[in-house]
């Protein structure tokens, strides 16, 4: 350790701070200078006024872990981390100020590896800028770990980053939980708005149940609804693409532009996959394009599905997806399924009308 580095960021008894955010600031820095982790233990309050009058900081591995009443014999028992290290600051409130009037210094174990001090959770720090760069790769549609990976590469490597992936993940996932404070309906009508203010051509539609619960939804935005206009003859129907936390379907409803490029002409969040809810999606989607109905729809085997189309659109030809065939062919006959199999060729022959 370079004593020098030491002294200059050491803890001196009676100095002050305006805030306890500072004082725990200043702990934290000089525990990432001198190569250990900390914690806050714990902390003092006036009953009068209800302010902190006293807080102790502490090392990482202050305390011993308390033995588990539960099992005495673990199968899998984890590593004691903590060593009883009594290294600590503590800071009271003294006219107005918070004043350091306790420091123990000496740790009864090995200090940290300054290329490691940034995996301590104490030092882990998503800085504004760094913030931004990570929403900016999300809103670009790059994975999280190849938005870390491309941040990192920029610090100069992971030690200069400041921060973990898993840092990033819980960031994210805190900005969405804050985005969703009124509500999964709420925020998607929010969405729908918002939207709706920037192209007046977006259409949106949702069916509601006798409890007034939002069910089923749809929307279309202008470039989806153009896309049909030209390339709507063919369509294809599909709900397997994913489900969400509550196991709803995402159905898309896609085609090929003319240069054989996939186009996507609406999509819905379905409540359930019965008759009822099928059939108000592709009477919603018939709104949705001016009543313009397509000549081929391609869905697979649901039942359901099928009975929908044909109620609302009965001269339109209903064609089952290949694709959905032939995994239902390989999860039923396994190996007579195998490519170059005999099987396998006169099936794709029944079904394409050519020779393979």
């Amino acid at each position: 350790m370079n004593s020098t580095l030491h002294e200059k960021f050491r803890p001196e008894i009676g100095i002050h701070f305006d805030s306890l955010d500072e004082a725990w600031k200043f702990w934290v820095d000089y525990s990432g200078k001198i190569d250990f982790g900390v914690r806050k233990h714990y902390f003092n309050k006036s009953k009068k006024t209800g302010l902190i009058t006293s807080y102790v900081y502490v090392c990482c591995k202050e305390g011993v872990r308390k033995q588990d009443k539960r099992d005495v014999l673990p199968l899998n028992p984890r590593l004691e981390t903590r060593t009883n290290c009594k290294v600590r600051m503590r800071i009271k409130h003294v006219d107005g100020k918070y004043t350091v009037d306790e420091f123990i210094e000496d740790h009864n174990h090995p200090l940290h590896l300054q290329e490691t001090v940034h995996m301590l959770a104490s030092q882990h720090k998503i800085t504004e800028v760094q913030a931004h760069e990570i929403d900016l790769a999300e809103d670009a549609g790059l994975k999280q770990k190849s938005t870390f990976q491309l941040i990192s590469r920029h610090a100069g490597g992971r030690e200069g980053l400041g921060y973990t992936r898993i840092d990033a993940k819980n960031y994210l996932r805190s900005k969405r939980q804050r985005s969703m404070v009124y509500g999964e309906a709420g925020c998607l009508m929010r969405y729908f708005q918002n939207q709706l203010s920037k192209n007046p051509s977006f259409y949106h539609a949702n069916q509601m149940d006798m409890e007034e619960q939002v069910t089923n939804v749809f929307w279309a935005d202008a470039r989806m609804l153009i896309d049909y206009e030209y390339f709507g003859d063919v369509v294809s129907l599909d709900t397997t693409y994913c489900t969400n936390s509550a196991h709803r379907p995402l159905a898309i409803f896609s085609g090929f532009n003319h240069h054989r490029g996939a186009v996507i002409f609406g999509a819905s969040l379905l409540y359930d996959e019965t008759a009822a809810s099928f059939k108000w999606l592709f009477e919603t989607f018939l709104e949705a394009d001016k009543q313009k109905k397509p000549l081929t729809m391609f869905t697979d085997q649901d039942q359901a599905m099928s009975k929908a189309l044909h109620e609302v659109m009965p001269e339109t030809f209903h064609g089952l997806c290949t694709w959905h065939l032939m995994q239902n062919g390989i999860k039923h006959l396994g190996n007579l399924m195998k490519d170059g199999s005999y099987f396998s060729s006169d099936f794709k022959k029944c079904m394409y009308g050519i020779d393979f």
